[in-house]
């Protein structure tokens, strides 16, 4: 699709990493620093919509200018992405509702969102409805090899406790609130059904980068009580007192961004 990348080199490069972490639980930020860093070579073009914006954080790091529209079904998230300043408009809303006319939008993002909606062929429907012809839709989301990729139920499976492999996959899932973690093969019928077309899709996030996010729900306590009280993930977010986690975390954010066995895919689609 002509004009959907920029050229390397065309856009000023951020620490992407840097900027999650001193913020957020260091697992979470790692995350959205990989994916931050893979909107930059992305052409979206306007009017735009945030699908599932959240508190707004994401956005107001990866984006240098403000989103047209942002929109999530949560009312306090939503209170919160307004006084970011990140987006021109800010919507309390659902998904398989969108409040806005067919063919409206000529971008549309959804970052680690749609794994969380249970009924998502409706709202994939609808996001077709106000998507211009020829319009993206770009998306990220776990896949198929999520729960293969988990340490403690690999180590289970290695000492032939299958079952309890199993039931720790089921609750990681539960924890992580995933009703999919689909195949391409999956996405591409699901979306070829709704009038979209796959332009390019990759895996990214490895088994190893995995295992930090997923012993990071657990590492990760000091800083639940830390937002619990202060209303901060991160109290003191200075170089010398994230000295560690931030090296823990470079090796994985500077591995290479196309990861066979990645336990997240990134999608850049376009409506038919």
């Amino acid at each position: 699709m002509n004009g959907l990348t920029k050229n390397p080199g065309e856009t000023e490069k951020k620490d992407y990493l840097w900027l999650q972490i001193k913020e957020m639980p260091y697992f979470r930020g790692l995350l959205r620093a990989v994916e931050a860093r893979a909107y930059q070579d992305i052409i979206l073009e306007e009017p735009i919509l945030d699908l599932g914006c959240g508190d707004g954080h994401f956005a107001s790091i990866t984006f240098d200018h403000p989103v047209d529209i942002g929109i999530d079904p949560w009312s306090g998230p939503v209170k919160l992405a307004a006084k970011q300043g990140c987006y021109k408009q800010v919507i309390n809303g659902l998904g398989n509702q969108l409040p806005f006319p067919d063919e409206y939008f000529g971008s549309i993002v959804s970052n680690s969102v749609l794994e969380h909606i249970e009924d998502l062929d409706a709202v994939i429907k609808e996001v077709a409805r106000v998507t211009k012809p020829n319009g993206i839709f770009i998306f990220c989301v776990p896949n198929h090899l999520f729960l293969e990729n988990l340490s403690i139920s690999t180590w289970f499976d290695r000492i032939h406790l299958t079952g309890l492999g199993n039931l720790y996959r089921k609750f990681f899932n539960w924890i992580s609130r995933h009703h999919h973690c689909d195949s391409p093969d999956v996405w591409e019928n699901r979306l070829s059904e709704a009038g979209f077309s796959i332009e390019k899709w990759w895996h990214y996030f490895s088994p190893k980068a995995l295992h930090v996010l997923e012993w990071g729900h657990y590492f990760g306590l000091p800083s639940l009580i830390s937002h619990f009280l202060f209303r901060r993930w991160i109290l003191i977010p200075k170089k010398w007192n994230l000295f560690f986690t931030e090296a823990l975390t470079r090796r994985i954010y500077n591995e290479e961004p196309n990861q066979e066995k990645g336990s997240y895919s990134f999608y850049i689609t376009y409506k038919k």
